[in-house]
């Protein structure tokens, strides 16, 4: 009951001014920030990690700024689940688009990190073609069908959990259908090793070169800027990797480490730094958080 009165609420934000949402989501992350004691500690460890040479003061001022971004991120998500095409297409410039149309009807992975917008940028691509990606299950049954819903809304999107494996989403991608790829947390290194992150070794999976491998798949990055107040969003696309994969995973994976760290350093109040991306931990090293 909580949760759909909840869905209920989110479902009448859309009607608001962008602007006014946009304010509600910087109110909301304000207060999030002093009451997320957990999520506060996990960002502040991984700010550590990542920029050393950054002090205390600023650090913070950073998580803080996350907390908004954050907020904003999850309130904005109302246009993207219930608005029309037309409202979400009016509030994002897409750039590098020609890097798109070049892999469209072929196989391709949209290489799509973890940053607060980067759902607004995956409404976009659904809105031009059919694609492919993973989903991880919510822990209301609920919730799980509605995200599923929402994300499927425009064209014909295929959606597998990660228990389902990587055969279904094989087949999309034999079929021409791009596949929607955020591989940067830590989902162990049972498919993976650890790799740089910051210069921190981290849990990093190694499946973006199979997968480019086995399909003859493009590489080509895809990152969503948050622009400051109502101005909306930047969708990127950066042109297809060349000599990807290289037949060595380690230095593909590298690679890719080494991307997500530019683009982390261009606008790092947007990276998703409450996740623990550094849980899993090289034999023999003490736990992080």
């Amino acid at each position: 009951m909580l949760a759909r009165l909840g869905v209920f609420v989110f479902w009448l934000i859309q009607f608001l001014p962008f602007r006014v949402i946009v304010a509600l989501g910087n109110a909301l992350g304000t207060l999030a920030y002093p009451l997320a004691a957990e999520r506060r500690r996990v960002g502040m460890i991984n700010l550590k990690l990542c920029f050393p040479h950054m002090g205390e003061a600023e650090r913070e001022k950073l998580l803080r700024e996350h907390f908004r971004m954050f907020m904003r991120g999850l309130i904005e998500r109302s246009i993207l689940w219930w608005s029309s095409a037309e409202r979400i297409n009016s509030l994002i410039r897409v750039e590098g688009i020609e890097h798109f149309e070049a892999v469209k009807g072929k196989p391709a992975i949209l290489l799509t990190p973890h940053f607060v917008g980067m759902d607004a940028g995956g409404q976009w691509v659904a809105q031009q073609v059919d694609t492919v990606c993973m989903y991880a299950n919510q822990k209301s049954q609920y919730l799980t069908e509605l995200l599923l819903q929402k994300r499927a809304r425009f064209r014909h999107q295929h959606l597998y959990s990660r228990q389902q494996g990587l055969r279904p989403i094989l087949k999309g991608m034999r079929s021409n259908m791009p596949f929607i790829y955020p591989p940067d947390q830590d989902q162990g290194v049972k498919d993976g090793a650890f790799i740089p992150f910051f210069g921190v070794p981290a849990a990093t999976m190694t499946s973006l070169p199979r997968i480019a491998q086995m399909t003859g798949a493009k590489v080509v990055p895809s990152i969503t800027r948050v622009l400051p107040g109502g101005a909306g969003y930047v969708l990127t696309f950066y042109p297809a990797w060349d000599n990807y994969p290289s037949g060595d995973e380690i230095a593909d994976a590298r690679r890719m480490n080494e991307f997500i760290e530019e683009r982390v350093r261009e606008m790092p109040e947007q990276y998703f730094w409450l996740h623990k991306r550094f849980k899993t931990r090289p034999e023999g090293e003490a736990k992080l958080y």
